[in-house]
């Protein structure tokens, strides 16, 4: 078995059936067909069923799978290598984090990145989703949890912090919330279950079972746009909510914190056009970082 065809294998194992294995390889159908049949020819072994559910891989496919992963692995690791090499500060860097840290700190480092590197192309990704480093899905990451790989590197960015907002029309309709009563008589607006897990029952650590869940959301831009509708009480990023002249601060002492980690493949920390752009990265957060400090100094006086 070659390389190509342990991504056949590999297409058809995840994506279960011939058109979202083709949508991976970005190949048609007809092609992903006619080179499974070629690969079950070859090895003399029946690879996949097909049932009404899809393409269930029979024994043989569960025991040529480890070896079509270790392929992968290696084509992986040969391409991050060779890239690694690379000192042309040019060509495409993929970059993945949320909406809301894309729109306040990846959109000033684009724009700087732009004008010092005209020959670099990023490919921005804004989602809640953990993309995967090592299978090249992304070559940056912005994350909110540090990660725990061998093969990933990760700078930290600075310590954010949390805090309870609401609108000031949501404020004179109903009031403001009481600490300890669980919410209760209050709406308010949440992250899906699948966004913060276990932190999903709490609002900046206070319990909202006894609140009406107005809305859920797996965007911190349409958290945002919730609260300043009015919706209900939401958990927002202080460096999100506090140019908002409609939202006001529940309880400001009441704050929850987590930091922010830069992260890459550590074989292609060394590429150019990679460093480039981390670099542009970490300058806004310290930018950030000190306007942040400024205004606390400030507030102070």
């Amino acid at each position: 078995m070659d390389w190509d065809d342990a991504r056949i294998l590999l297409a058809i194992y995840r994506g279960g059936t011939l058109r979202a294995a083709a949508a991976l390889l970005h190949v048609d159908q007809a092609t992903v067909g006619r080179r499974l049949r070629a690969l079950e020819q070859a090895l003399h072994a029946r690879l996949f069923l097909h049932t009404p559910r899809g393409y269930v891989p029979t024994r043989a496919a569960e025991l040529a799978l480890p070896a079509a992963e270790a392929m992968e692995s290696a084509a992986d690791q040969l391409e991050r290598l060779t890239q690694g090499t690379d000192e042309r500060v040019s060509g495409t860097v993929r970059v993945t984090t949320s909406d809301t840290i894309a729109r306040a700190f990846m959109m000033p480092a684009i724009q700087k990145l732009r004008d010092a590197h005209p020959d670099l192309r990023i490919v921005l990704t804004a989602s809640t989703q953990l993309s995967n480093l090592t299978r090249r899905e992304a070559d940056i990451a912005v994350r909110n949890v540090r990660p725990d790989s061998p093969d990933l590197i990760s700078r930290r960015l600075g310590r954010r912090e949390l805090g309870l907002y609401a609108s000031k029309r949501y404020l004179k309709q109903h009031g403001e919330p009481r600490r300890g009563t669980a919410f209760e008589g209050h709406s308010v607006v949440v992250y899906q279950r699948a966004v913060f897990g276990a932190r999903a029952d709490t609002l900046c650590g206070e319990p909202f079972g006894n609140a009406r869940v107005a809305l859920e959301v797996n965007s911190g831009l349409m958290m945002l746009e919730a609260a300043n509708r009015g919706l209900g009480v939401a958990e927002l990023s202080t460096y999100l909510a506090q140019d908002a002249s409609s939202l006001v601060r529940i309880w400001p002492d009441c704050a929850q914190f987590y930091d922010l980690w830069l992260v890459m493949h550590g074989d292609l920390h060394r590429t150019a056009r990679v460093r480039a752009v981390a670099d542009a990265i970490v300058e806004v957060f310290e930018q950030g970082q000190e306007q942040q400090a400024t205004t606390a100094r400030s507030k102070k006086a």
